[in-house]
């Protein structure tokens, strides 16, 4: 879906205050990996990241999005009852019900027309909410669309490490939750809006999609426990990003040299590496946020985004692509000019 009138007004982000290194969940995992062979720093070895971040005990989803939005409200100077709708498109959530999105929309004060949803697809579902906004924007029926994520992976962390640390973990136990220590916390927060009422805004031209649910039982993920075929994941995610590929080559007309940066899924040296080399795309060009943050899920990619523009790396007219892989399985990649 192309857009002709759609900006992004701004992104914010909140980082975790608590930076877990790597080697805490190794040296709590120790006993287990040299009863099973593996080596001690597999973790950082493997996935390539060093650290993720936790919330204090006790901070909600909700609570997270919110101070990423009121960020975001401040840097703008956009007046938040102008929001005409708002998508929470968090994995993690305190309640099936009410909404997310309803307890994030009563945390900032939004005005009684203001829209709220809930939008779920795992790692994707950012850049889909994007796509579902930039629709309403397109057609004039809002002037601005609020999208939030918070994500917090202590507790399923937590209980992760307590039940790979049993004595009688297998090296599959082992192979099937290690995806879940390479999980991440943080909030992001973006104005979409229609380029007429914020003339200043960085183009969002639109984007492609395409999907291979044949995949949707390699990651399963509950409260507090996800289990995933990670090889296979890999594979079958990196092929489908190839097909899609294909697509926004022509659409967006893409190449690698028309690029200026990627801001991917932050999943692990290793995702980023495949896919970089299975796309023909310079891997010189990927802003990296795993190594710090980890896999922040859903908002991994506008996290990325915030942190490139906030360090002066993405300017004024650069293009960027937003490229996400979500689990079962769904690829998008979308455009942005700067």
């Amino acid at each position: 879906m192309l857009f002709d009138k759609v900006v992004i007004a701004g992104v914010a982000h909140v980082d975790a205050p608590h930076r877990i290194a790597s080697a805490v969940f190794e040296d709590r995992l120790a006993d287990t990996m040299k009863r099973l062979g593996m080596r001690p720093d597999t973790l950082r070895m493997l996935a390539g990241i060093e650290a993720r971040r936790w919330w204090d005990e006790g901070v909600e989803p909700d609570e997270a999005a919110a101070l990423a939005a009121e960020k975001l409200f401040e840097q703008t100077g956009v007046d938040r009852q102008r929001v005409g709708v708002i998508f929470n498109t968090s994995v993690c959530r305190t309640y099936l019900e009410p909404s997310t999105a309803c307890m994030v929309h009563g945390r900032l004060g939004l005005g009684a027309h203001c829209l709220n949803y809930d939008l779920g697809n795992a790692c994707l579902a950012f850049l889909n909410a994007m796509e579902l906004a930039g629709a309403m924007l397109e057609r004039g029926a809002i002037d601005y669309a609020l999208i939030v994520d918070g994500e917090g992976s202590r507790e399923i962390q937590e209980t992760t490490l307590d039940r790979l640390a049993r004595p009688e973990t297998t090296v599959e136990d082992f192979r099937a939750e290690f995806a879940t220590l390479t999980l991440g916390s943080g909030a992001v927060a973006m104005l979409l809006a229609r380029d007429d009422v914020h003339p200043d805004g960085h183009r969002f031209r639109g984007g492609v999609s395409q999907a291979a649910t044949q995949w949707s039982h390699l990651c399963r993920g509950k409260h507090d426990k996800m289990t995933t075929d990670t090889a296979t994941l890999l594979k079958q995610g990196v092929a489908l990003a190839m097909r899609t590929w294909v697509v926004a080559q022509e659409t967006l007309q893409w190449s690698d040299t028309r690029l200026d940066h990627l801001v991917m899924h932050q999943v692990s040296a290793v995702h980023t590496r495949t896919l970089c080399q299975t796309l023909g795309l310079n891997p010189d060009k990927a802003i990296l946020t795993f190594p710090e943050l980890g896999n922040v899920g859903p908002a991994s990619v506008p996290m990325t985004l915030s942190k490139g523009v906030e360090a002066g790396t993405i300017r004024r007219g650069d293009t960027v692509a937003l490229m996400g892989i979500g689990s079962g399985l769904n690829v998008s990649m979308m455009e942005v000019r700067w």
